[in-house]
């Protein structure tokens, strides 16, 4: 049933539906309203049997979770930007141990300066550690998202981060349905652990292992990676039969069959985005857009397929590379190669809106020439501020 909740509610109810076990977590904003309401269900006893456990620090969360998981016992967490720079070390440990272990990322900016609002430089910034990564487009994909999770973690016995942006969608209040503890239940199997520490059979894990066997270490996370690009659709499919709506999968595709150009973002953007694609299209103008839900695994078929009719490809990028350039686009460079020319936009860093106005003024450059595939673009940089700064000479194009 659909009720006015905000999102972080929604997810915590959601969260509690899976019936973890363990809950291991330090608050940070934007992330703090989910492990509030946790804890508050497993006070009340609405949420049990499960331990909650508060610990010093982010790093002090993973570190619980890798020992809750470890023994057999559904964990979760979540975090936000600097909270989870400080679990970096443990993220790998989680991974290289195939521990499935759910994590929300209530996506923030990573500073310095500081800067509490949303965009994607955390998640972005531990793509290679070994966890699958959901971006959710609405509340409501993010609700749905979590219990997807929870299946897919456990199934491969391989940890999964579900990303939403903070403040835009966590904090956000609107109709969500948040599926009732029958549904999920069916949904959701009881947690059946590949592996398991007991007491009375003792072995180590997380031990040193040198070089006749750290390389097939590795192969197993990225070949678990590669088993999730199978097992997300299929789990969204069903997650589809079951709900009646669609929500999860790789891509999402928007309008893409006969779109001249191509716009890809991941988020919450995605929303701004296809108000855009329609009021073009009423105008004439042939766009289409490309949600990317799944960022690791990287989709590499999917995204090939879904802009093989695109003359041109817009990344709205989140985050980038400093020194570099963008992140998503070179990944959907690799997809589609050098056919078709991929133009990167960063926008939105720091929580600046990405407006439909923003989406607009990107299309109207790109088709304008103003920008091309060949730099790194900032179209809301606010050239006021760069040009106060005596040291500035210079640099990227706006």
């Amino acid at each position: 049933m659909r009720e006015q909740l905000e999102g972080s509610q929604a997810v915590a109810r959601t969260v509690a539906r899976c019936r973890p076990r363990v809950v291991a977590a330090y608050p940070i904003s934007p992330q703090t309203h989910i492990v509030e309401r946790l804890s508050d269900l497993v006070r009340s006893g609405d949420l049990a049997p499960c331990e909650y456990l508060m610990v010093e620090s982010e790093f002090g969360a993973m570190s619980a979770c890798i020992g809750a998981s470890a023994v057999g016992a559904r964990t979760y967490t979540a975090t936000a930007s600097q909270g989870l720079l400080f679990m970096a070390e443990a993220l790998f440990n989680v991974s290289g141990l195939g521990l499935p272990v759910v994590m929300t990322v209530a996506n923030r900016a990573i500073g310095a300066p500081i800067n509490i609002w949303n965009d994607h430089s955390d998640a972005m910034s531990q793509r290679d550690c070994g966890w699958v990564q959901l971006f959710a487009a609405s509340n409501q994909e993010a609700v749905d998202l979590h219990v997807q999770a929870f299946v897919l973690a456990e199934r491969l016995s391989s940890p999964v981060m579900v990303c939403m942006d903070g403040f835009v969608l966590t904090h956000a209040v609107e109709a969500i349905d948040v599926p009732d503890q029958a549904e999920v239940d069916a949904f959701v199997p009881p947690f059946v652990p590949r592996q398991m520490l007991d007491p009375t059979d003792p072995v180590t894990i997380g031990a040193m292992v040198g070089p006749e066997a750290f390389t097939e270490v590795k192969y197993l996370m990225h070949r678990r990676q590669q088993q999730a690009l199978a097992e997300i659709p299929s789990i969204a499919a069903d997650f589809a039969a079951r709900f009646g709506r669609t929500s999860g999968g790789v891509v999402h595709p928007y309008r893409t069959d006969d779109a001249d150009t191509v716009v890809v973002a991941l988020g919450s953007a995605l929303g701004s985005v296809c108000r855009v694609v329609d009021d073009l299209r009423a105008e004439g103008t042939s766009v289409g857009a490309l949600g990317i839900t799944c960022f690791r695994p990287w989709p590499e078929a999917e995204v090939r397929a879904a802009l093989a009719g695109a003359r041109h490809v817009v990344v709205l990028e989140r985050a980038f590379s400093p020194g570099a350039g963008g992140i998503v686009g070179r990944d959907v460079r690799t997809s589609i190669g050098s056919r078709t020319p991929v133009v990167d936009a960063v926008v939105g860093l720091g929580g600046r809106p990405v407006s439909r106005a923003t989406v607009r003024r990107v299309l109207e450059d790109v088709s304008a020439g103003r920008l091309t595939p060949d730099d790194l673009h900032f179209p809301d940089l606010r050239r006021d501020l760069i040009d106060s700064e005596p040291a500035t000479r210079g640099g990227p194009r706006a």
